[in-house]
């Protein structure tokens, strides 16, 4: 698929509408996209490339675009391989044509690519340097840790076109839910890039100095002037781990469903209490990515686990080393155990909580056996009451 996004700029990105687990974990049931794009002017630019899964047809929509011309640079703006893998082709077909990375992807390149590949065709860029194609000058923006610590963006005077790399992606095909684009932007920003909340923030304030009307992302749709701001409020939040949601999520992992029975008549407590919003995940079966982005989402956290071999089940050891992955802090949680004769999970989901940053645990702490009975709800009662203090 080839499109314009500019009287200039060209979109030579590819769909893979079968890429159904992103990074093998992250479930992606209406595909993925990668894109790449094409600066026409007195010089060309091919900004990114694609991944092995969609390189032919990537070459495809590069050589109609071109139409017989000879790409003069291959920007990269970033090293994995879903943007990458693409580069050995594009410089076996084009032999004049140079690379333009940081010196970070310069030194990692190595580890990708043959070094002859790059010998005597690249050029190193830093921060505030500019290339300039003819109407249009690029002006290179590094952004270690966006997530990788190769990673820069470019800026488009002429179009006003900020290149993103891989903030202000998504996960999804090209044009799917456009509308709707913080759903699954939100579930990627902190699946792929939340842990660097603070490079990120460090990015937003170089973003701030420019005169931005598009920004073209390596994943997801191209953002246009009139959902910047909504996009820039949000990643404001994200980037900070600030709230984005009043309302408590609530994460139960239950092994015979008694846990799960408890979660949903908590759910139904916080409700009369007037909650504003309870969102609620079974992590033995639901999407572990979609429950990671409730967590950052809300300000407040309910735990519900099993006892398991003197820990915890499993899938909320799980979750939890997620979080802690992707840097969870800031946050109110309360924990719920349930256990039979030895309870175990809230000694052992404290443990991993008190490992984060500015995490507050919240009493009483529920302890639960067996089936849910009525001379449990007033615990539940009094955790809600806490939990919503």
């Amino acid at each position: 698929m080839t499109k314009n996004i500019t009287a200039d700029i060209r979109y030579i990105g590819v769909d893979d509408p079968t890429q159904n687990l992103f990074e093998s974990q992250y479930a992606t049931p209406d595909g993925m996209c990668y894109n790449s794009y094409v600066i026409l002017d007195d010089k060309i630019a091919v900004l990114d490339t694609s991944d092995s899964r969609t390189l032919a047809s990537w070459k495809d929509n590069l050589s109609e675009v071109l139409a017989g011309r000879q790409p003069d640079y291959l920007i990269v703006h970033h090293l994995e391989p879903d943007h990458a893998s693409g580069i050995a082709d594009v410089c076996a077909q084009y032999p004049a044509l140079q690379i333009v990375c940081s010196a970070k992807a310069l030194q990692m390149m190595p580890q990708y690519f043959d070094a002859d590949l790059l010998q005597d065709r690249v050029l190193t860029v830093k921060e505030g340097d500019t290339l300039s194609l003819g109407r249009h000058t690029l002006r290179f923006i590094m952004a270690p840790m966006v997530h990788w610590p190769e990673v820069m963006v470019s800026y488009d005077d002429a179009d006003c076109v900020l290149f993103s790399a891989d903030g202000f992606g998504k996960f999804g095909v090209y044009d799917a839910d456009a509308d709707d684009w913080a759903c699954e932007a939100r579930r990627y920003y902190f699946n792929i890039v939340g842990k660097y909340g603070g490079p990120v923030a460090t990015l937003l304030k170089k973003a701030a100095a420019l005169d931005i009307q598009q920004i073209l992302p390596l994943h997801g749709p191209v953002l246009s002037s009139e959902q910047l701001a909504e996009a820039l409020r949000l990643y404001g939040i994200w980037s900070s781990y600030g709230v984005e949601t009043d309302g408590v999520f609530i994460a139960h992992a239950s092994i015979h469903g008694n846990t799960a029975d408890a979660a949903l008549r908590l759910m139904d407590i916080l409700k009369q209490k007037g909650c504003p919003k309870v969102a609620i995940s079974d992590l033995c079966r639901d999407d572990l990515g979609e429950a990671i982005e409730d967590a950052f989402r809300y300000g407040k956290m309910i735990c519900m686990a099993s006892s398991y071999d003197a820990s915890v089940f499993p899938p909320m050891y799980d979750f939890l080393h997620h979080l802690e992955l992707k840097a969870y802090q800031q946050r109110r949680v309360a924990l719920v155990e349930n256990g039979s004769w030895a309870p175990s999970a809230a000694k052992t989901m404290r443990h991993l909580l008190e490992g984060m940053k500015q995490l507050e645990i919240v009493e009483p702490v529920v302890t639960l056996r067996g089936r849910l009975k009525d001379t449990d709800l007033p615990q539940l009662e009094a955790l809600a009451d806490a939990i919503l203090a």
